[in-house]
């Protein structure tokens, strides 16, 4: 028998799949129109699976520098571990009383607490005891198509298998009442690049303020 027909066949096979997913670009802005970075952008295929597939885990490294947490959002599966790390100068008291995951680490400058593992979803929100202008969100997501949006405000997805998406922007600056919202089903054909917009109604980041008010 012939086997001279598989290569193409793969080939052919590849290309196909490859054409089969198309791209999402989702843009979120503020209330004033301005880009929003680190929304965080979630997608459920109404036909497709649910949820992600199975991962190794993954350990994440919060540091903590200039009085400030870094990353400000990060996304994590259920499973994954987090290590915060002290950069500073200066003591820090890292907790948290989400449900999601309560937890406290008293971290000496040049410290670094133990890894630690987040089983279940949930929005795991960080602070610290001492400075309370440092804030920090743990995304712990088992959605199967999860971005955060860079300074431009656009998450990008660039392969989704043609279905129909829940699609859900988050970002911990919602205002109360409104951290689940918005969300929207978007259509995403074969090919091509499908394209979706939020705008959501953001409180000010006290972050920035506080922290200003500190090095003066």
């Amino acid at each position: 028998m012939r086997k001279d027909w598989l290569v193409p066949a793969i080939v052919a096979l590849l290309a196909c799949k490859a054409a089969a997913a198309a791209g999402m670009a989702v843009q979120v802005t503020d209330q004033q129109g301005r880009p929003v970075p680190d929304a965080v952008v979630t997608g459920r295929p109404h036909a497709g699976a649910q949820t992600a597939p199975a991962r190794a885990p993954q350990v994440h490294v919060i540091d903590q520098k200039d009085l400030m947490f870094h990353p400000y959002v990060e996304l994590l599966r259920p499973g994954d571990a987090v290590v915060f790390r002290n950069s500073d100068g200066t003591r820090h008291h890292v907790y948290s009383f989400s449900p999601a995951k309560a937890f406290e680490f008293v971290l000496a400058p040049g410290e670094s607490s133990p890894p630690m593992t987040l089983a279940k979803p949930g929005v795991v929100a960080v602070g610290c005891n001492i400075h309370d202008q440092m804030a920090s969100y743990l995304v712990v997501s088992d959605a199967p198509w999860i971005a955060t949006t860079g300074k431009d405000g656009r998450a990008i997805f660039p392969a989704l298998p043609a279905d129909t998406y829940e699609i859900q922007a988050w970002h911990p600056r919602l205002r109360p009442g409104r951290r689940n919202t918005p969300q929207a089903s978007i259509g995403v054909a074969a090919a091509g690049t499908t394209s979706a917009s939020f705008s959501l109604s953001l409180l000010p980041d006290s972050r920035m303020r506080d922290h200003e008010r500190m090095q003066y």
